[in-house]
């Protein structure tokens, strides 16, 4: 993975959502460089697409709070429908976890790039249907002048997502979010998709938030990682730290999920997750924590440097009052 320059393009404060009395997120503090790729992990409910989705303004009959900063733009919460409009596909697009769903059914694949490429960068419908043929050959799509006709349910899904990953990178965009984006495929084009994801934001030099399950995933094609428990970040840092040399007790039993050759002691954290309106106040983690602390049911650990960093939001950072 390449070297990072600590220059943020997203920087996060305080995001918190809430449904209701229910606080999904709390307090979500992190930072993304110019350039970087970024992994957030953790199981379902762990509030990874919560994020990646109130960046995008798109969540409904919720209330955000906190500041989602752009750089050149602001606070992202602050901005009105029809700002946030001009941004979407220009300074930052989504990818989404089923691009059979995501996808227009009634329009060809074609026409929904064409129109996204005429809509954001003013293009005529010839100079866009051009791009578009550039834009598919570019993620891998064979014959890509026919393809332009095509009806996403002629596609198998890998084609599919190759077809949202064209529309998502149309316009360029400074930050890229990619939820669960192989979460629909098998496994042997999962590896594909996020080679070419990587592959297509590097060349662009984009930065990009990959919301993922797959520890193993992470660690493989992301710079940095964001552990996520129950709405709370619990460690973050260097994805090499956080996996060679991790502090928080959620961390470990993520990893000792991972499959790998010759291991045999694979085990799952015991317990459930709780449910939103019955969160600890203190540690969210602490009721399934075999190091859990009276303390840690009671106060909520901060987010503290490992290994004597300053604290910045690129060092190495874990929340736990009984560290590993």
């Amino acid at each position: 993975m390449s070297e990072i320059a600590e220059d943020p393009i997203l920087t996060l404060t305080d995001l918190s959502v809430y449904r209701g009395a229910a606080k999904i997120l709390d307090r979500v503090n992190l930072a993304l460089a110019r350039g970087e790729t970024l992994a957030l992990v953790g199981e379902s409910g762990a509030g990874k697409s919560t994020i990646a989705t109130a960046l995008m303004r798109l969540l409904n009959g919720a209330r955000v709070e906190g500041r989602v900063e752009l750089a050149g733009t602001g606070d992202l919460l602050a901005l009105s429908e029809r700002q946030m409009v001009k941004l979407r596909g220009r300074r930052l697009s989504m990818i989404f976890q089923d691009a059979g769903a995501a996808l227009n059914p009634s329009y060809t694949v074609g026409r929904q790039l064409i129109s996204a490429l005429r809509r954001n960068l003013g293009l005529s419908r010839d100079a866009a249907r051009a791009q578009a043929v550039e834009l598919f050959t570019s993620v891998g799509i064979n014959d890509a002048e026919a393809r332009l006709t095509a009806y996403p349910h002629q596609l198998s899904g890998g084609m599919q997502q190759r077809v949202m990953v064209a529309i998502a990178l149309a316009c360029n965009p400074d930050l890229l979010l990619a939820d669960e984006p192989t979460s629909a495929l098998d496994v042997t084009i999962q590896a594909q998709i996020v080679r070419l994801i990587l592959s297509q934001t590097r060349t662009r030099g984009a930065s990009c938030i990959f919301v993922l399950h797959d520890l193993a995933l992470a660690s493989q094609s992301c710079d940095r990682i964001v552990v996520l428990y129950a709405g709370q970040v619990v460690e973050a840092g260097p994805a090499h730290a956080v996996l060679e040399h991790h502090r928080h007790p959620y961390t470990k039993q993520l990893k000792s999920c991972v499959l790998e050759i010759g291991r045999h002691d694979l085990t799952a954290p015991e317990g459930t997750v709780p449910s939103h309106d019955q969160m600890p106040a203190g540690c969210r983690f602490a009721t399934r924590c075999p190091r859990a602390l009276p303390r840690c049911a009671a106060e909520m650990p901060p987010l503290t440097p490992a290994g004597g960093g300053d604290g910045g939001p690129f060092d190495h950072l874990f929340a736990c009052w009984n560290p590993e």
